[in-house]
Formats: structure tokens, sequence, C-alpha cells
């Protein structure tokens, strides 16, 4: 199993909405607010490298609102 943490960007005001919609993901582990530099981070489960690269760069970029993306992979 793969674990990455996503860091996320979205349009000021809509990151309620965009937590809503990233929640329906399926390999989302879990997703949460927050203050700073980024809006919402996230935490996905995976069972490869490219399934991960098409979680992050089919479901979650493309969502209206996201404005950036940071995926950190672990190992």
């Amino acid at each position: 199993m793969l674990t990455a943490f996503v860091l996320l960007n979205t349009e000021a005001g809509t990151e309620a909405d965009v937590l809503r919609e990233i929640k329906k993901i399926p390999g989302i582990a879990e997703a949460f607010l927050v203050y700073g530099i980024y809006e919402i981070v996230l935490r996905i489960e995976s069972a490869s490298l490219a399934e991960l690269r098409h979680t992050v760069a089919w479901k979650i970029r493309k969502l209206d609102y996201v404005t950036a993306t940071q995926t950190i992979i672990t190992s």
C-alpha cells in the first residue's frame, strides 16, 4: 500500500465545497481543512504509483476551484 499526502490550494471561499467533493473520491483516507499556505490536506492510500497518479491528476486536480496541488509520497 502506498501512502501520500496532498496539499491543496483552492479559490478563496470554495474550500468546504471542494472538501465535500474530495471526500467522495475512492482512496481518500483522510481530508482536512487547514489554515496557512494550503487550504486542504489529504492522505491518500493507493495500491500503486500509477493509481495514485491517476487519483491526483484526473480526480483531484480536475475538480472545480482547485488551483494547485503538492503531493508528498511516503516510504
